[in-house]
């Protein structure tokens, strides 16, 4: 039997089961945000403590938003929010740490 296409009139980009995550979006825009902070100041050695503190903080908010996600398409942008976070802090450990240079 054939289906009805019916349009996609949730207001989330986000939720696919057709129910608002003011949550799960909040984090997962976070996560994206500080995922590319730390990403693309790890780039820089001068940068070290603004990437690992934002990698640090992108790959707490990423795990949680995991914890509670419903949807795949927040796991699919959290997941690469935690993978951009992890590589900045990573790269931003590596050049001097959290505190490198404070004491």
């Amino acid at each position: 039997m054939a289906q009805v296409l019916r349009p996609n009139t949730t207001g989330s980009l986000f939720a696919t089961d057709g129910k608002p995550h003011p949550l799960q979006d909040t984090l997962l825009a976070v996560t994206l945000a500080l995922g590319i902070l730390s990403f693309v100041t790890a780039m820089f050695h001068s940068l070290h403590l603004i990437s690992s503190w934002a990698g640090l903080v992108g790959i707490v908010t990423g795990a949680y938003g995991q914890f509670i996600s419903e949807t795949t398409r927040e796991r699919f942008g959290l997941v690469l929010g935690l993978g951009a976070s992890a590589v900045g802090f990573f790269l931003g450990m590596a050049h001097g740490g959290l505190f490198g240079g404070l004491f």
